[in-house]
Parts: C-alpha cells; sequence; structure tokens
C-alpha cells in the first residue's frame, strides 16, 4: 500500500473511531443528565477531598511549564521554539484525545466513580467524553487529574526525540499514547484489570505511576530515539559521541525546582484523599527521595570529574522523584532515601549506557531518568514495601511475594510499550515520516516547522 494511502487509512479510521464513541457516549446519556456532584449537597469531608483532586490536578499540570524549561535548557537555540510548541501542544492533543477516548478505556469498569462501571480485566470501555452517569463533579475531578498524568507521558517522550523529530508526527504519537498506549496499560493497573490483581504478594502496585506514567513515556522515548536515529554530528565515525551543551543551563535548575513542587501533587495526591493522613508520609518520602538521588550523584560524578556537574545533579533529583513515585505511600523514610540514592547510581548506568554503548541520542536523559528509574521504582515496591499501608509487603518483611507480582508488572510493561511502540513508529515512518530533512535540521527546526524563531538575534 503506498504512502499515501496508508495516511488516508488512517486519517480516516481516526474520524470513524471518534463518530463511534460520540454516538455510544450520547446513546448512553440519553436516560438522564445529572450532574450528582453540584446538584447534591455534598458532605465536607467530601467536599475537602474533591478540593484536594483538584488543587493536585493544578500542580501536576504545572509540571508541563518545568518539562517545558528543563528541555529548552538542554537544547541548541536554533531548535527552542519547537520543543516549547511540542510541549504546549501536548496537553492540547494528549488531552483531547484522553477526554474522548482514554479515560473510559483507562477507568471503564473501575468503579472509581460514576459511570465508570463498564470494563473487564483487560480494557474498559465507559466514561467516554464524560456523558452519561459520568457527567458527574467527582467523575470530572478525577479526570482533570488523570489527564494531566497521561500528558506527562508525552512529555517525557518529548524530551528524548527532540531537535531532529517532526512535529507532525509527534502530535500524532501524543494521540496515539494518550488514546491507546497509556490508557491500557494503566487500565490494566489502576482499572481493576489483571495486572492489579495478581495472584501474589497484592497484586502489582504502582502507588502514583512510575511504571503506568514514567516508566512507560521512559520506554516510548527509547523506541522514539532509537528509531529516529542521533542528530547529525552526535557521533563520530568510530562510534565515540559529541557534547551538545544546552544554551541556557539556568532554565535546566528552574524546570527541576518546578517539576519537583508539582510531584507533591503527582504523588501525594494519588491518594485521592487529604484526609487520609498517609499524603504526609507520600509527600516526605518524595521530598527524601528527590535530594537522596541529587546528592548521590552529585558525589558519584564529583569523585571521578572533579568538577559538581549540576545538569546531572539537577537528573538525579529527578530520578529518586521517579523511583518513590511507586513506592511512596508502601515505605518508611528511610527506605525513601536509599531508593533515591539508588535511583543515582542508576541514573548514572544508564546514561552511559545509552550514549556509548547502544548509542541512542538521548538530549535531555529522559529514559535513564524516566525509563530506568520508572522500572527501579516498581521493584522498590516489592524490596521496601513494610506492610503499614493496605498490607503491601516486601522482602525487608520477608514476603517475596509482592517483588514478583512487580517483577511481572516490570515485563509486561517493556513488552507491551516496546512492540506495540515500534508498531506505530514503523508506520509513522512509512507515512508521515519521523525526521526532518537534514538541511532544516542544521539550519534549526523552529523556521522549518514554525515560520519563526524564539530569538530576534
Amino acid at each position: 500500500m503506498k504512502a499515501k494511502n496508508i495516511k488516508n487509512v488512517l486519517v480516516l479510521l481516526f474520524i470513524v473511531t471518534v463518530v463511534f464513541f460520540a454516538w455510544k457516549s450520547v446513546e448512553a446519556s440519553v436516560p438522564g443528565w445529572t450532574v450528582s456532584g453540584s446538584g447534591n449537597v455534598m458532605g465536607l469531608k467530601d467536599a475537602i477531598n474533591l478540593a484536594w483532586i483538584l488543587l493536585s490536578a493544578f500542580l501536576v499540570f504545572n509540571m508541563q511549564a518545568g518539562f517545558a524549561f528543563l528541555g529548552v535548557g538542554f537544547l541548541k537555540k536554533k531548535n527552542t521554539l519547537n520543543y516549547l510548541a511540542m510541549s504546549f501542544l501536548d496537553f492540547c492533543v494528549g488531552g483531547f484525545v484522553f477526554w474522548i477516548l482514554g479515560f473510559g478505556v483507562m477507568y471503564g469498569g473501575s468503579y472509581l466513580s460514576a459511570g465508570l462501571e463498564k470494563g473487564n480485566s483487560f480494557i474498559g470501555y465507559s466514561g467516554f467524553f464524560l456523558n452519561g452517569e459520568a457527567y458527574n463533579a467527582s467523575t470530572s475531578a478525577i479526570w482533570l487529574f488523570q489527564v494531566m498524568f497521561a500528558i506527562t507521558s508525552c512529555a517525557i517522550f518529548a524530551g528524548a526525540i527532540t531537535e531532529r523529530f517532526k512535529f507532525t508526527s509527534h502530535l500524532i504519537y501524543s494521540a496515539f499514547i494518550c488514546g491507546i498506549l497509556y490508557p491500557v496499560f494503566g487500565h490494566w493497573v489502576w482499572g481493576g484489570g489483571w495486572l492489579g490483581n495478581l495472584p501474589f504478594g497484592e497484586g502489582m502496585k504502582d502507588f502514583a505511576g512510575s511504571g503506568v506514567v514514567h516508566g512507560l513515556g521512559g520506554l516510548v522515548a527509547f523506541m522514539g530515539a532509537r528509531m529516529v536515529g542521533p542528530r547529525f554530528g552526535k557521533y563520530n565515525p568510530d562510534g565515540t559521541p559529541n557534547s551538545f551543551p544546552g544554551h541556557n543551563l539556568t532554565y535546566v535548575v528552574i524546570g527541576t525546582l518546578i517539576l519537583i513542587f508539582g510531584w507533591f501533587g503527582f504523588n501525594a495526591g494519588s491518594s485521592l484523599a487529604v484526609t487520609e493522613f498517609r499524603v504526609a508520609m507520600i509527600a516526605t518520602n518524595t521530598f527524601l527521595s528527590a535530594i537522596s538521588g541529587a546528592l548521590s550523584v552529585l558525589v558519584a560524578s564529583y569523585f571521578r570529574t572533579r568538577v559538581s556537574d549540576i545538569t546531572l545533579v539537577c537528573n538525579g533529583a529527578l530520578a529518586g522523584c521517579v523511583a518513590i513515585t511507586a513506592s511512596g505511600a508502601y515505605v518508611p523514610p528511610w527506605a525513601a532515601v536509599i531508593i533515591g540514592i539508588i535511583a543515582g547510581f542508576i541514573l548514572k548506568a544508564s546514561l552511559f549506557w545509552v550514549e556509548f554503548k547502544l548509542r541512542i541520542d538521548d538530549p535531555v536523559g529522559a529514559i535513564s531518568v524516566h525509563g530506568a528509574n520508572g522500572l527501579w521504582g516498581l521493584l522498590s515496591v516489592g524490596v521496601f514495601a513494610d506492610g503499614t499501608y493496605m498490607g503491601v509487603k516486601g522482602l525487608i518483611t520477608g514476603s517475596g511475594w509482592q517483588l514478583l507480582a512487580q517483577f511481572i508488572g516490570c515485563v509486561t510493561l517493556i513488552a507491551w510499550t516496546l512492540s506495540l511502540g515500534y508498531l506505530v513508529f514503523y508506520l509513522l515512518r512509512r507515512t508521515f515520516g519521523l525526521r526532518v530533512p537534514l538541511k532544516e535540521e542544521s539550519r534549526g527546526i523552529d523556521i522549518y516547522e514554525h515560520g519563526m524563531s524564539c530569538y530576534n538575534d
């Protein structure tokens, strides 16, 4: 089939899918358009928790600004606007698709809130368009919180393929992440699916998304960066990499601080209830793991190079945040420190392996920060969970069953993300193309893709 025909088929398939789900959603909403959260009297406790969910959603949304600052700081001046455009359109396209399709696929059958009753162990099929019974204040608040997680996966992916990836292809892949890739795996873990109900330990546990969000985004980034190839001039003929310094490291530090601040909403907000006092422990563990990851990278890099690389330290802090995201509710503070320290060492090892051994060009280190440490975060639940929250017990309590469940989750995440990711990248390469022309890459993608530059000079 010719590339043009494949494009037309893909566009037609997307239109048919949207129309189908819109029809089913409207059909389901005919019996009554009720808004139970706004039409009925809500108790004080429910109101406080609803406000907490909304506040956490706002904090997580602000992480988009963090990703934008962090990313552009690592890039060349001539590609700044392109990355900013990708960061902005990620939440526009991703949010729209998650409203149409992703939320229903992910949480249908979870009974998490009204309108989410239909689904099975593999896929959900209720809550589309937030219509019918899902036309509800509490369901809308949960949707708003969860859509922020979906678009975070897109932001992670953008960092690894920037400075050479086509803007149109990026938007298509963002739609795919938020419509299929992320929601299906998320359903298996959080939506009442088979991974969350494994007969080992308490089933696979990923409290706030080390694997579901960050591991998935990092593995997608791995496949995308591998298939699009390195930036022009990144590798010498003998395979040794060249360094491409970022044009504004101030942005890197600012972006990191914004991201860590948003992470309090990301992790503590995943309790969905501020009246559940465990949120204080979750927030504390998040901070401890972040600073432990930063310090472990600082010490390791200093003893090797005798300089203090602040960009590496920033990524170490983010690696600590990623690693504690799965286990923050289940582990004591001392374990959060160990998890962060190990995350820093995993970051260093992964950066070396990805760049020097696999020769994959990742400008911001997304594969190592989110992919490698997302997997470590999942496994850490099975090691350090102490049984004080929801009965989840790891190796430190003498039980290895939870670690088995976490390992199965890791293997499933890798297989699902890399296989489906490869398929979609292959189709994009055959149709829209993945990479901008070499001449335009050398000149700068800003002018080629957007007709203007971020800087007047």
